[in-house]
């Protein structure tokens, strides 16, 4: 029988579930030699992650993802999709039920925290429903949740207990929308380890699948984050995530605009009204990226002048890392309600039904669609 490649342990992390191995500290799994006999036994990444907040750039790539996923339609399982509901759009997975053949599937929508507390819950239930119907997925239950603030799991793990049944769960998700909190929340309740995964905000923190047992002999197993290039937050430098990414409660920002007037949000994105009768749009971007306003023809020269500087992040030193704007033009018909959506950086909300033509210039790749009004 061969034994282990040298080098390789046949040790997994306990935090992201790849095999580890003591050579290379630039490939996945690196863990210093002297490191092996501690307890719980994480991967150097891993440990960076837990401790100093700091991501590296080991991820596998998406096919590899989809390899993985494709192993749950053959298998007896539930699965558990869980999508943030501040990038709706760009975390469901598109094609899920494609992967997942019959199996049930419970969409944990996460990031409550983030709505306004006003929110009717109820509305927001059957918005989801009507955009999952569009996606053609099939969903048992839409559940809301906060891993932040902790709502809604109580419910989460009934709906569990209730329709598990002799069956291993798979949580499937996108990077960064919360699945390690549920995972281990999980595991605190169904299974006497001690072991947790490494919760971070950076993308792509868990790397292969983790199968974590349960009191029952079955298994939870965490699917590894899939990469989607089109989320703002997978393209922009790790500093400015803290920055598009909010924390906290986001406060819609209310401008009333007249045809040919241009918000800046920092320099990640710009919204053109190009024509229509004045009107109110509401922005819902993080609380920490700056909106400047200023007149559509004065807003090619503005960027080319400030970007980096008025307009940031990203400041002049990263500017060059995002691909250069693409331009979509959306008309918004007259007596609809709707939300212009950039995926990973917010939406703004038409107010008015007198329809307008309107513009959103974002960097290229960058998932930019027209939907319902979520609020």
């Amino acid at each position: 029988m061969k034994g282990p490649i040298e080098g390789q342990s046949v040790q997994k992390c306990s935090g992201c579930g790849i095999g580890l191995q003591t050579l290379n500290p630039e490939l996945p799994g690196y863990i210093p030699e002297k490191s092996l006999g501690r307890e719980p036994v994480v991967c150097q990444r891993c440990f960076r992650i837990k401790n100093y907040n700091e991501a590296s750039s080991v991820t596998v790539d998406q096919d590899e993802f989809l390899r993985l996923l494709s192993q749950i339609g053959g298998k007896n399982a539930l699965v558990i999709h869980i999508v943030d509901l501040f990038d709706f759009d760009g975390s469901l997975i598109s094609g899920l039920q494609r992967f997942v053949g019959n199996n049930p599937v419970i969409l944990a929508v996460n990031k409550i925290d983030l709505l306004p507390k006003v929110t009717n819950w109820n509305k927001i239930i059957n918005w989801v429903q009507k955009q999952c119907k569009e996606q053609g997925l099939k969903t048992e239950e839409i559940i809301l949740c906060s891993a932040k603030k902790n709502q809604g799991f109580d419910r989460l793990l009934d709906a569990v207990a209730e329709r598990r049944g002799d069956r291993d769960v798979y949580v499937v998700g996108g990077t960064n929308v919360g699945k390690s909190t549920l995972i281990n929340r999980l595991i605190r309740d169904y299974s006497d380890l001690d072991q947790e995964l490494t919760v971070s905000r950076y993308p792509g923190t868990t790397l292969d699948m983790v199968s974590i047992p349960l009191d029952d002999g079955h298994f939870i197993i965490d699917t590894p984050g899939i990469v989607y290039p089109w989320r703002y937050s997978e393209l922009v430098n790790r500093k400015d995530l803290g920055t598009i990414m909010p924390e906290n409660p986001l406060k819609p920002m209310v401008y009333q605009l007249n045809e040919g007037q241009t918000l800046f949000f920092g320099g990640m994105a710009r919204f053109d009204f190009v024509q229509g009768a004045r009107q109110s749009f509401t922005c819902y971007v993080s609380g920490r990226l700056n909106i400047h306003r200023t007149k559509l023809e004065k807003a090619d020269a503005l960027y080319k002048e400030h970007a980096g500087e008025l307009l940031s992040p990203p400041d002049a030193d990263h500017l060059g890392e995002l691909p250069e704007w693409t331009r979509h033009e959306i008309r918004v018909p007259k007596g609809s309600k709707l939300d212009l959506f950039v995926s990973g950086l917010g939406w703004i909300k038409v107010n008015g039904d007198q329809g307008a033509l309107t513009a959103i210039h974002a960097p290229k790749g960058v998932k930019v669609v027209a939907r319902p009004s979520l609020i």
